[in-house]
């Protein structure tokens, strides 16, 4: 089976979903554990991506092809996992979303296709997002973490109200804020009061981590 687990891993790196996909099918046929063909197979491929790109190797069309394989790979494979009752060891809990009156998705897609791989739970709120859905969602899902995506400057605000939005829920404690975007700025998220910043996907996945093991370092003392 390693071979297939190498060639699952391929499939993410060339960006191809229908060979994702198939080869999703082929290993349910074969007996293999969906939990198995993601952690072995396709999320390492993900992260291979991701390191890529990162290094300046990949470019976005590249990794967007990538995205849409691991989509492609996941679609075959969830259902499966719900039916067995399976679940992935989750790094933690992500609620994402683009603010109110912004429509601009693809980084934000980016950013819950790496950090899915990177075995975090990733709920994705779309586009159009209002400040108070972001702090619903994050106390239904006990989320540690909401990313706030902005990709013009008239929309950056809504980052700000999201924040807002958390400290008036009583969740500010608990959830960290990570923001982006193309005008966004380190600067602007230390001004709203957000945990940190990402200039791009792989960044984003590094600053989730490092957030992460920061709380839980300090709650274990």
């Amino acid at each position: 089976m390693l071979g297939d687990f190498a060639a699952m891993r391929q499939s993410i790196f060339d960006g191809a979903p229908e060979s994702a996909a198939s080869l999703a099918k082929q290993a349910l046929v074969a007996g293999v554990p969906p939990l198995e063909a993601i952690d072995q197979g396709f999320a390492p491929g993900m992260a291979d991506v991701g390191e890529q790109y990162a290094q300046h190797n990949m470019f976005l069309p590249d990794m967007l092809a990538s995205a849409e394989a691991m989509k492609a790979a996941m679609s075959v494979l969830e259902p499966e996992l719900k039916r067995h009752g399976e679940q992935r060891a989750t790094a933690g809990t992500v609620v994402l979303g683009t603010t109110k009156g912004d429509i601009h998705e693809i980084g934000k897609t980016l950013v819950g296709t790496l950090l899915t791989a990177n075995g975090f739970k990733v709920h994705d709120l779309g586009v159009d997002v209002a400040s108070e859905e972001f702090a619903a969602k994050a106390r239904e899902l006990k989320a540690d973490i909401v990313g706030v995506s902005a990709l013009l400057t008239t929309t950056m605000r809504g980052q700000k109200a999201v924040v807002e939005a958390l400290e008036r829920a009583g969740l500010r404690s608990s959830v960290k804020v990570i923001v982006g975007g193309a005008p966004v700025t380190r600067r602007w998220a230390e001004e709203i009061g957000a945990d940190g910043y990402a200039k791009d996907a792989v960044s984003a996945v590094t600053l989730v981590k490092d957030l992460l093991e920061h709380r839980f370092a300090l709650d274990s003392r």
